[in-house]
C-alpha cells in the first residue's frame, strides 16, 4: 500500500477530529457498542428509508424494465467500492469513507438529474432557492429522515459534522485535477451552490473523485445497452477506446482511474489525477454530454417527467390555507393515494398536530407562511422513488 496520506486521516489524531464527530445531540450510549462514530453514521444510513428508495431511482437512463440499467443504488454501491479501495491504499480513515459514499445520494430526486431541474424551476418560481440534490441530501438526513431508537421513539439519524460535510461537497461534476480539503469548519447550510467548497476532510474529497470515476464509464456501458452510441458516437468512442489501451467500459476506466488516484495523490497534491487522466476524464465526460446525456432520444422522457412533477406539484400546493390546510387535506385524503400520502407528510414534520413523533424535527412549523408549505411539497416529491411518482400520475389523471 501506498499510505501517502495516513498522516492525513480524519481520526483521533487530526487537529479537528472533535469537530468532525460532532452531532447536534449525542447519540444515545450503549455499553456494548462495537462501532466507531462513523460507523454507527453508516448503519444510520443504511437503515433509512431514503437509502432503501435509491433501488428505484433513475440514474440516467428511465427504464424501469430493463433490470440491467444502472439505478441510484448501483451508482452508490459502485462509488462507496472504488472510494473505499482509494482510501484505503492511500491510507485514510475507511470507515468515514464508507459513510459518506452510502449517503452521498441521499434525498436525490426521482428521475435523476432531470427531475433535479424540474424541481428547481417549480422552487425558485415559487419563491423558494434552486434545488441542488447535495444540499437536499444534507437537509434530509439532518431534518427529514428518522429511526426507531430502543424505546421506540423516532429521531433523526443525527450524524456527524464530517459525514455531513461529505454528503453536501460531493459534487462530482465540478471539474478539478486535484482536491485539497479546506482547512475550516463552516455552517453547512452557508453554501448556496454544488462545488463551491471543497470538503474538510481527505476521505471526503475521495468520495467526490470516486463519484466522477463511478458515472463515466457505467453511464456508456448503459447508452451501448440502448443504441445510443452508433454512428458518428461510434467512430468518436472507438477513438477513446484505444487511448484507454483496452474496453471503455465501467471495470478497465475505474481500474486504470484508481490506480492513477493512488500514485497521484500527496499532501502537496491531494486526491488527484494526473494530467494524463484528467485528460482522458475530460474526453470521455464531454463525449457523455454530447452523445448520451444530451441526446435528442432523452427529450421525451424530459418532458413526461416535467408533466408528472409539475401537475402534482400543481395538485397539492392548491390546498395550503395556513392552519386550516390540513383540515383541507383531511376532506380528501380518503379519496387519493396523493393527498393521503401527503397528510401523513405533514403531520409527521409540521406542529399542527401534537404528540406524533415528537423528538423529530418539526421545519415546516405551523405553516405559517406559504414558502414552508411549499418546502414540504418539494420534500415529499424529492424523496420518492420514480415508480411511486408514476403511481400518483396516473392516479390524478384516472377520472373515477
Amino acid at each position: 500500500m501506498k499510505q501517502s496520506l495516513k498522516e492525513k486521516a480524519c481520526n483521533k489524531k487530526h487537529p479537528l477530529w472533535e469537530k468532525f464527530i460532532e452531532r447536534e445531540t449525542p447519540l444515545p450510549e450503549k455499553k456494548d457498542e462495537l462501532r466507531s462514530e462513523f460507523m454507527r453514521d453508516y448503519t444510520r444510513i443504511l437503515h433509512s428509508d431514503a437509502y432503501r428508495r435509491l433501488k428505484h431511482k433513475t440514474q440516467v437512463f428511465f427504464n424501469p424494465k430493463n433490470d440491467h440499467v444502472c439505478t441510484r443504488i448501483e451508482h452508490v454501491q459502485h462509488v462507496e467500492s472504488v472510494a473505499n479501495t482509494i482510501a484505503e491504499e492511500l491510507g485514510l480513515n475507511v470507515e468515514l469513507t464508507k459513510a459518506i459514499a452510502t449517503g452521498h445520494d441521499l434525498g436525490h430526486s426521482p428521475f435523476g438529474h432531470t427531475g433535479e431541474k424540474v424541481i428547481s424551476e417549480i422552487a425558485l418560481k415559487n419563491g423558494l432557492k434552486n434545488f441542488w440534490h447535495e444540499r437536499n441530501g444534507l437537509h434530509f438526513v439532518d431534518n427529514i429522515e428518522f429511526l426507531s431508537d430502543e424505546e421506540g421513539n423516532c429521531r433523526n439519524l443525527n450524524l456527524t459534522y464530517a459525514v455531513r460535510d461529505g454528503i453536501i461537497s460531493h459534487c462530482g461534476e465540478v471539474d478539478s485535477q486535484g482536491i485539497i480539503p479546506r482547512k475550516e469548519i463552516i455552517d453547512l447550510y452557508s453554501l448556496t451552490t454544488a462545488g463551491a467548497k471543497e470538503p474538510a476532510t481527505y476521505e471526503g474529497a475521495v468520495v467526490k473523485i470516486s463519484d466522477k470515476i463511478a458515472y463515466l464509464g457505467r453511464d456508456i456501458e448503459d447508452a451501448k445497452r440502448l443504441g445510443f452510441i452508433e454512428g458518428k458516437a461510434k467512430e468518436e468512442f472507438d477513438k477513446i477506446s484505444l487511448s484507454v489501451g483496452g474496453a471503455l467500459n465501467t471495470t478497465n476506466l475505474m481500474h486504470k482511474l484508481i490506480l492513477d488516484v493512488v500514485e497521484t495523490s500527496c499532501p502537496e497534491k491531494g486526491i488527484a489525477f494526473s494530467k494524463e487522466s484528467a485528460d482522458l476524464i475530460k474526453r470521455v465526460k464531454d463525449f457523455n454530454y454530447e452523445y448520451i446525456y444530451g441526446s435528442s432520444r432523452l427529450m421525451p422522457y424530459t418532458k413526461y417527467a416535467k408533466l408528472i412533477l409539475t401537475e402534482l406539484f400543481d395538485k397539492l400546493n392548491g390546498y395550503y390555507d395556513k392552519e386550516r390546510t390540513l383540515i383541507k387535506l383531511k376532506e380528501e385524503k380518503r379519496r387519493s393515494v396523493l393527498i393521503d400520502g401527503f397528510t401523513k407528510h405533514l403531520e409527521n414534520y409540521s406542529l399542527l398536530v401534537d404528540g406524533v413523533k415528537p423528538l423529530i424535527k418539526k421545519p415546516y412549523g405551523v405553516l405559517e407562511d406559504q414558502n414552508l408549505y411549499t418546502q414540504a411539497v418539494l420534500d415529499y416529491f424529492s424523496g420518492m422513488t420514480d415508480a411511486y411518482v408514476i403511481q400518483l400520475f396516473e392516479e390524478l389523471i384516472t377520472v373515477n
